[in-house]
């Protein structure tokens, strides 16, 4: 793991029976990574998560997963403080359309609640497109798998536990706020 983090309110080291299925991935695929714990602070939306990390949103990410016109469901990290642009991306995977999945179909589909959504560890591998902005920083945010759990790892290192892409899939300012 990376160093211990900056002092975040509610932050406190990981206890075994808190660590998720994604920290246990990422420590066995070799991953850098830290672990921000933000629970106590009661926050679920992206930009009030970014706020209490103390971070940049545009470097802390959303999971959105979508379904394609083919019936292939796709995953896409978006900055907190961005939009999926819902054309651009269904021409980053080759679809003619791709819309949001329905809430309740996302813990079947994917083992992860609204909120808590990561990209790694999901049932299934789906294929994942990572927003151009967020895979150029020095840094990336996701959740943990679990709401109140943030991953902090750079876009080089989660290369080892996730084959990703890279696309322009934003569109303008986020008007409301989703989930990280």
């Amino acid at each position: 793991m990376m160093e211990e983090s900056k002092a975040i309110p509610g932050d406190r080291k990981v206890k075994k029976e808190e660590t998720t299925n994604v920290m246990r991935i990422l420590t066995q695929r070799g991953v850098d990574f830290k672990v921000h714990n933000y629970t106590e602070s009661g926050v679920v939306a992206g930009l009030d998560t970014a706020a209490v990390l103390g971070e940049d949103p545009g470097e802390v990410c959303k999971t959105l997963v979508t379904v394609g016109r083919s019936g292939t469901h796709y995953v896409f990290l978006v900055p907190v403080e961005r939009e999926l642009h819902l054309k651009k991306a269904a021409a980053a995977v080759g679809e003619k359309s791709v819309e949001m999945i329905k809430s309740r179909d996302l813990l079947p589909l994917t083992g992860y609640v609204h909120g808590g959504c990561s990209p790694i560890g999901m049932k299934k591998p789906f294929r994942t497109v990572i927003d151009l902005s967020a895979a150029a920083g020095e840094r990336i945010y996701f959740s943990a798998g679990k709401i109140g759990y943030q991953i902090e790892t750079t876009p080089e290192e989660l290369r080892k536990a996730l084959i990703y892409e890279t696309a322009d899939v934003t569109g303008g300012k986020a008007e409301s706020d989703d989930c990280p």
